[in-house]
This record gives structure tokens, sequence and C-alpha cells, in this order.
């Protein structure tokens, strides 16, 4: 069963979210991305809630700005560290030491997890990325290659003022047809039932500027023509970026946004690196695909203790 609540932060920040499994067990965390919400992962959490996969305390929030998680106005509150610290004070409410035994994070939940587990450690036991780029390999890739550039083009419009008001038209058509947009056919794997579409809803009524910020401040967007070059993607010292906790990147190969280019050199940054290429499978693979994901993430736990 999936409990709800509103997390209250000690820095004045509140995040809306959703759990499974008795709490003072080992902290599995799993972050969404853009346009979800923490519901993505309810199949999940109650999986590995279950004694028999574990036991964990299972708890996904929904991250600044999107549901009825705090949502501030500047573009600048939603620059990366600030996330990140969101995530590891709602992990310190729910684990006596604040450490996170598993995180699991895609998109741009996956950006502030690679970061997390970057910067604390010993706070992340082992990491779990579905589909989020390493920021080493894709600063390289939005520099270098133009297939990636064209692929993360819309980057640039979802950064654009008004951006939000254009996705909330004609019932959210937009953002709709985002899920339908993969190579696997119109029909989205079947998965965007109309009950689903209304839990989508819910969560987008609540506003999309806190997500369309997202975008706005990060540095790592694709040239615009006229106004930036690839110069001025910045790229910083591959010590600042390795992650040395043990990592399982699962990586669904039909996904048109980011591209398979992303994994080359990922190695170089991350050294207890495991690699799993999921073919069939889009970007939205927490939605199409639950089990595999969680098989994976169970063999990588068995296999990491």
């Amino acid at each position: 069963m999936i409990e709800t609540w509103l997390a209250e932060l000690p820095h004045g920040i509140t995040l809306s979210c959703r759990a499974a499994g008795e709490r003072g067990r080992p902290l599995m965390m799993f972050l969404h991305g853009f346009p979800e919400a923490a519901f993505i992962w309810d199949e999940l959490l109650e999986h590995f809630a279950r004694p028999e996969h574990g036991g964990f305390r299972c708890v996904a929030p929904n991250l600044r700005g999107f549901e009825r998680s705090s949502a501030p106005a500047e573009v600048a509150a939603y620059k990366a560290p600030l996330l990140i610290q969101d995530v590891m004070a709602l992990a310190a409410q729910e684990s006596g030491g604040g450490r996170i035994h598993t995180l699991v994070a895609h998109d741009w939940g996956g950006a502030f997890g690679w970061g997390a587990a970057q910067a604390l450690p010993d706070r992340v036991g082992r990491l779990v990325i579905i589909n989020s780029p390493h920021p080493g390999t894709f600063a390289r890739e939005l520099r270098e290659n133009p297939a990636q550039q064209a692929a993360s083009a819309y980057m640039n419009w979802l950064a654009k003022p008004g951006s939000e008001a254009v996705l909330a038209q004609d019932d959210y058509a937009r953002l709709f047809a985002m899920f339908l947009g993969m190579k696997a056919g119109a029909d989205g794997f079947g998965w965007l039932t109309e009950a689903v579409k209304q839990q989508y809803r819910d969560v987008w009524s609540q506003g999309l500027t806190g997500a369309c910020n997202l975008y706005r401040v990060t540095p790592l967007k694709p040239p615009v023509e006229g106004r930036t070059t690839a110069a001025d993607i910045p790229l910083l010292p591959p010590e600042r970026l390795r992650v040395e906790v043990p990592t399982l990147v699962l990586w669904a190969l039909d996904d048109i946004a980011l591209l398979p280019g992303l994994l080359v050199g990922l190695e170089d940054y991350v050294p207890k690196l495991q690699v799993k290429k999921l073919p069939g499978a889009t970007h939205w693979v927490s939605h199409e695909q639950p089990q595999v994901l969680a098989r994976e993430i169970g063999g990588f736990i068995a296999r990491n203790p």
C-alpha cells in the first residue's frame, strides 16, 4: 500500500512524497524526471518493500517544482545543488544516519542522483541510473555530436518564457504527445490509459513552471544558432565528476532524446560501472517495463550487498 504525505524539510522546502515499507528499514529512494511525478514508481515501491525483495523503506518524492512540492518562483532556485539538498534532507528524515541504501533515478532525477553520489558517496550506497546522462558525457556530446544536439533541441524550447502555458493548452496535448512520440508506436505500448492520463492531469494542473525552470537554469543545453556556440557548454575536470559508488546504468535503446553515444566513455567517470541496455524500450521505460527494471535493480543489489 502506498502512503502519501508532505515532508517539511529544515531548509524551508516541502516535498510531497509517496512510500511503501516500514520506517527504519534500509532506505531506497526513487527520483523521477520531466514531465513525470513520484507516482510513476508505485509498482517498484511496493515491489522492493516486500520482505522477499529486501523489505526496504521505499520513498519517492515529487521534486521541487512538481505536484504539491514547493515551487519557488525564482529560476535560480532550481540549481542542481539545491535539489540535491532536498533529496538528502528527506533521506535524513527517513533514515537514522541519512544514508540511502540504493538511489534509483531517471531523467532529471538522474541528474540529481549523479550529483548526490559524486558529492556525498558516504551517504549513497548504490546508484541506479535510468536513461539520464552523466554530466561529463552529456557535455561532450552536446559540444561535439550533431545528432545529440538535434535530439536535445527541445530543451531550448522548454527553457523559453511561456513554454509552460503552451504545454497546458488543449488538455496538455503536447505533453501527452511526448509520451506517444517515441519509436514504438502510437499507442505508447498501451500504458497511457485514461486513468494514467488523469493522474498526470492532477499533477500538471498544480503548475508546470517549476518543471520548466529546470531547463531554464541548466547550462547543459545545445547551442542556439546566433546566440550560443558549442564552446559555451561548460566542461568540468573529470576528477570533479567521478562517481565512486557501485553504479548500474539501465539504458532504453529507443530513447530518441538521449542517444546511446552518451554511454561512450562513461567508465572513465564511473569506475564501478555496470551497464545494461534495454532494447524495445523508450525513455518512458518505467511505465513500459517496470518488471524488467525490478529484476535488473534487484540483481544489482544482490551483486553489491
